[in-house]
């Protein structure tokens, strides 16, 4: 499913494949099993080059069969406390504040000068009528950040939809010339009912090298869902689930590479906090609850 401007897809296709392509084989490298007596000296070598901090991880590093099983490693236990505060709106991920705003007429920013529409984004007209004027918040992971994606409110999971797409890079310099960009790229729009605070879209966002965009198990049983598995098709894939309630904090799914979350909020719901280039960690607030906020009928 593509969202470009008329005429400009076929000139890009060439590159889209080499694009899909290079994703393809930086995915199958890192799942490769990696010798165990060279893991910890290679995933040391990875995290001194993009500055990732070993101190936090779950296992020893020769747990961690392969760069793939590494890069969405979990944390230790306490390494992201949860704020305490019963408002408060929780970063879903690690990583750092590219865009922040008010989906004005259904308008996003992508990066200075570079504006999207929320429709394109999350491919339902429905869901993106409830969420216009409504906050948002864009959070770019980079490969020295946490990759597990996790529920910023409590709320019942409607369901997600995967979206095929390009796998561009999505980092800042890149995002800054690159028109449509989170719109056209590969994502899965993971759907979600926050009570008294409506519908919120969490938006996870794919990119070039990133060998996939896996579903936590709890949400795609019997096994975790992998976009890599949905990529031949070239087709959206609809996921509707019943009685999936996660609490903040709870895992959603995860990246392989850095990446980008997009979460939109309904209008009036919440207040997100925080500028642009703010470093944000799992678990800490980014935003309260409004008193009085109610989704729209």
């Amino acid at each position: 499913m593509e969202f470009s401007k008329p005429g400009s897809i076929a000139a890009e296709r060439p590159r889209a494949r080499i694009g899909a392509a290079y994703s393809a084989l930086v995915g199958w490298a890192a799942s490769l099993p990696v010798p165990a007596a060279l893991r910890g000296w290679g995933y040391r070598a990875f995290a001194r080059a993009v500055g990732a901090n070993l101190d936090e991880v779950e296992l020893e590093l020769a747990g961690y069969p392969s760069f793939g099983d590494f890069f969405a490693r979990k944390l230790r236990q306490g390494a992201r406390p949860i704020d305490p505060s019963p408002t408060a709106i929780i970063s879903p991920c690690d990583g750092v504040v590219a865009a922040r705003g008010i989906a004005t007429a259904g308008s996003l920013v992508q990066a200075k000068g570079h504006d999207y529409q929320l429709a394109e984004l999350v491919a339902d007209a429905a869901l993106a009528a409830r969420l216009t004027e409504g906050p948002y918040a864009t959070i770019y992971l980079s490969p020295r950040d946490y990759h597990r994606i996790h529920a910023p409110v409590d709320a019942q999971v409607l369901g997600f939809d995967y979206l095929p797409g390009a796998l561009w890079p999505v980092n800042p310099r890149v995002a800054a010339h690159r028109e449509g960009l989170l719109a056209r790229n590969e994502r899965v729009v993971i759907r979600l009912n926050a009570g008294a605070l409506g519908h919120v879209a969490l938006v996870m966002v794919g990119a070039g090298g990133v060998g996939n965009i896996r579903i936590a198990a709890g949400l795609s049983d019997p096994a975790p869902a992998d976009s890599a598995d949905w990529r031949r098709a070239r087709e959206p894939r609809r996921v509707e689930l019943a009685g999936v309630h996660v609490k903040r904090g709870d895992e959603l799914g995860a990246f392989r590479l850095g990446s980008t979350v997009v979460l939109v909020f309904e209008p009036r719901a919440v207040e997100l906090g925080g500028a642009v280039g703010d470093a944000v960690q799992f678990g800490q607030a980014i935003g309260r609850t409004l008193r009085g906020a109610g989704s729209r009928s």
